[in-house]
């Protein structure tokens, strides 16, 4: 069941009958099956599926990743596909962040450079954006790992360092592909913890993608993506606060 918001709310990112096929040899692999969803601005959506039900590809479409076989995806009422190269990266850059499962730093940086690079890549100067990215280390809780870099982090800080990056350039739309899926339960918590109050407190539209329905469950609501297409569209009432974040 497709259910995109009711016409009457605005909507920030959506899809409209969205289709993605790849190709295996000469094998035709339909990912997703004419996908509609509509995600209002500030608003907190989880995408559940099992593995390969399409949530990672879904998720690569919505953020300008990937671009759809077939239908639309709208940023603000902006088709993607009508965007030069150029401004499809700077939409990348400038309003979205993304929170991988597999962390995605650079080895070779340590975790404030690793922070400030989307910064720089957007033209800000070095010396504040390395302001911003100690600023949201901090708020993370790493403070003392400033200078480490990726080998020298446990999974759970590695992720801490991604969830700052995504950050560091305010986006309007947070994106996650199951951002517990390589941590232990304890420290998938903690990190889901702390992406929840950040939505919160930035306003931002977060968008996870997940097979834990114990993560699901945060979000307000949830839709199930069974075999490429949307399944169901649960709404419930907002969580109750999960305390305090870092």
């Amino acid at each position: 069941m497709n259910d995109p918001l009711p016409s009457s709310i605005p909507s920030l990112l959506a899809a409209r009958d969205v289709h993605k096929t790849y190709r295996l040899g000469q094998q035709p692999i339909e990912v997703l099956r004419g996908v509609s969803l509509a995600v209002r601005r500030g608003e907190f959506v989880a995408l559940r599926g099992a593995s390969g039900a399409g949530k990672s590809t879904l998720l690569h479409l919505l953020g300008g990743l990937d671009a759809p076989s077939a239908g639309e995806v709208y940023f603000d009422d902006r088709q993607l596909s009508g965007l030069s190269a150029r401004a499809l990266a700077q939409f990348r850059n400038r309003q979205i962040g993304f929170v991988f499962q597999a962390y995605h730093l650079l080895p070779e940086l340590d975790a404030l450079e690793n922070v400030s690079l989307p910064a720089r890549l957007a033209r800000v100067p070095a010396g504040t954006a390395a302001v911003r990215a100690r600023e949201l280390l901090v708020r993370v809780g790493l403070e003392r790992r400033l200078e480490h870099r990726p080998a020298e982090l446990s999974g759970g800080e590695q992720q801490r360092v991604a969830i700052a990056r995504a950050l560091i350039n305010a986006p309007q739309v947070i994106l996650a592909d199951e951002p517990t899926g390589n941590l232990d339960s304890h420290t998938g918590e903690g990190i889901i913890d702390l992406l929840c109050g950040l939505q919160a407190e930035r306003q931002a539209t977060l968008i996870i993608a997940t097979h834990d329905s114990r993560v699901a469950t945060r979000a307000p609501r949830i839709l199930d993506l069974v075999d490429g297409a949307i399944a169901t569209n649960h709404r419930a009432q907002p969580s109750a606060p999960q305390g305090a974040v870092g």
